[in-house]
């Protein structure tokens, strides 16, 4: 590293790890340079940014899991004004073909980032849109444990005792929580009636826990989506909960997305073309974000059934002889287009936590 041109301009890349960074260094040309392991810690990012400045200026440098292991990374080196490009690890051919180790794959980033083949500028992850997409993660895992908990109460009914299924029948859902909840069994535990009355007790216990924690949730989502876009709550067919995870999709930059296409790409409502010979059409996309699209989904279903203006669309594309799957697609793609502008708009963009505490 001695005696070389400070003034050269060099690329990096990054295979991120749970516990340590392996990271490479190329030029511009693409010769490469040299390759270290930083531990994944603040000291070990400082370091991996001085060691890297040591072969010259960086002018970008490509990191695996931007979302995952390199998050805290990216984080760091978009603070010390370090262009970070996001790149996606390399598929199973690839490495069949060339062999896999930390190094390889270093060098695999930092070559994807000078190709061109990596593009993709990585969530900021510093505003108040990263504690949307906290709560929504755990808003999700409390609802799919609710769900899971009914699921047991409906599966121990089945093999339940003729005299308990009779007293709990014509009872569903929430009041069936609640008669669960009103059981009483006795001490004698070996008998089964007993036993299961108990289990029917606690896991409606826990049912009504995670509704509470579900409901404290979607208060506290409401209020910070309404802090960050309340522009995008005035969307027709816009809920809270759909509008956590668009906004936890496009990040605290949502100017990183470079038009409406490349956001309609994010959520996988983008047509991909599926043409060949004289045969041209397009198929469903199945990449993207498929929680965005799932809310999309959500958007497009709730105005066709509430809005008058999306009910005589989907009437006409009928006419046109569409099914309706055809047309939902459509339905997203044009949502999709729409919320763009509402979420890029530079007017209404999303909340730092820089931003956060000077107005404190």
């Amino acid at each position: 590293m001695a005696g070389k041109p400070r003034q050269r301009q060099i690329t990096g890349g990054v295979d991120t790890h749970k516990d340590t960074h392996h990271a490479a260094v190329v030029l511009m040309n693409g010769r490469r340079l040299a390759d270290a392991q930083f531990p994944a810690t603040a000291a070990g990012y400082r370091d991996l940014l001085v060691w890297t400045r040591g072969f010259g200026r960086v002018h970008v440098v490509g990191v695996e899991g931007t979302g995952s292991y390199g998050a805290a990374l990216s984080r760091y080196l978009a603070g010390q004004r370090v262009k970070i490009v996001e790149v996606d690890r390399p598929d199973r051919r690839q490495r069949r073909a060339k062999g896999k180790s930390d190094p390889l794959d270093a060098y695999a980033a930092a070559d994807a980032v000078l190709s061109g083949r990596a593009r993709t500028v990585p969530k900021a992850g510093d505003g108040i849109t990263e504690t949307i997409r906290a709560l929504h993660t755990v808003r999700a895992g409390a609802v799919r444990s609710r769900t899971a908990c009914i699921n047991e109460v409906h599966a121990l009914l089945i093999t339940a005792p003729a005299r308990l299924r009779e007293e709990l029948s014509g009872h569903q859902g929430a009041r069936l929580i609640q008669a669960c909840a009103g059981l009483r069994a006795d001490s004698d535990l070996a008998d089964p009636e007993q036993g299961i009355r108990y289990a029917l007790r606690r896991l409606a216990g826990r049912w009504q826990h995670l509704d509470a924690e579900i409901a404290d949730l979607d208060a506290r989502l409401a209020a910070l989506v309404t802090q960050a876009r309340p522009d995008l709550l005035t969307v027709k067919g816009v809920g809270v909960e759909t509008a956590a995870q668009l906004l936890s999709t496009c990040g605290d930059n949502p100017d990183r997305l470079s038009s409406e296409a490349a956001f309609a790409s994010l959520c996988g409502v983008s047509p991909v073309p599926a043409s060949s010979g004289k045969t041209n059409r397009h198929r469903l996309n199945r990449g993207g974000d498929r929680q965005a699209n799932r809310a999309l989904y959500i958007i497009a279903v709730s105005r066709m059934a509430h809005d008058p203006r999306t009910r005589a669309y989907v009437e006409r594309r009928t006419h046109d002889g569409l099914s309706k799957k055809e047309i939902i697609r459509c339905l997203k793609r044009y949502i999709a287009r729409e919320l763009y502008t509402i979420l890029t708009c530079p007017k209404t963009r999303t909340i730092r936590a820089k931003d956060l505490a000077k107005t404190a």
